[in-house]
């Protein structure tokens, strides 16, 4: 199990103007490498004190800026088949987005400008799951239109790191 800090898109719905000073940058930087990381730790690679450290870990994530969070290998707790799903909607995306946003299966949702109007991440054991959440749940929201599902053979690259350079 990694752990990782995101930088959420969230926090930038709430106040797309806000940007990060170069030592909150740092730390999160620091959490990013290690999540467990110490505060005494991060306050020695950032040159704050370890109450000043926790401050403002406290407020990057009261402000929504970032999340401190576990996160798994697909692969080794038991789901063998990824896949990314395009959607095609009529009318309204966002009855579908809510909808699959409360699907867990689905680890990822947003909407795009393009071919297709969702794309989703999916989840699953193998690929008779993965056909019935396509066949069975994704497909038979009222407002899906079509779907193209691109399976994943082999990940190749997956960072956390983004948003402090």
């Amino acid at each position: 199990m990694m752990n990782h800090v995101s930088i959420e898109g969230a926090a930038r719905r709430k106040n797309p103007g806000a940007s990060l000073d170069p030592v909150s940058k740092a730390i999160i930087e620091q959490l990013q490498q290690d999540g467990r990381r110490s505060y005494a730790t991060i306050a020695k690679a950032v040159g704050l004190s370890e109450a000043a450290v926790r401050q403002r870990v406290q407020r990057l994530l009261d402000a929504e800026v970032m999340q401190v969070v576990a996160v798994t290998d697909p692969l080794t707790v038991g789901f063998r088949r990824q896949a990314m799903i395009g959607i095609r909607c009529e009318g309204d995306i966002e009855p579908v987005a809510e909808t699959l946003t409360a699907m867990s299966e689905v680890a990822y949702v947003v909407a795009t400008a393009g071919s297709f109007d969702l794309m989703a991440e999916v989840v699953a054991e193998d690929d008779d799951q993965l056909l019935y959440i396509i066949n069975k749940r994704i497909r038979a929201i009222p407002q899906v239109r079509s779907t193209e599902s691109f399976v994943y053979l082999k990940l190749h690259k997956q960072t956390y790191t983004w948003g402090t350079r």
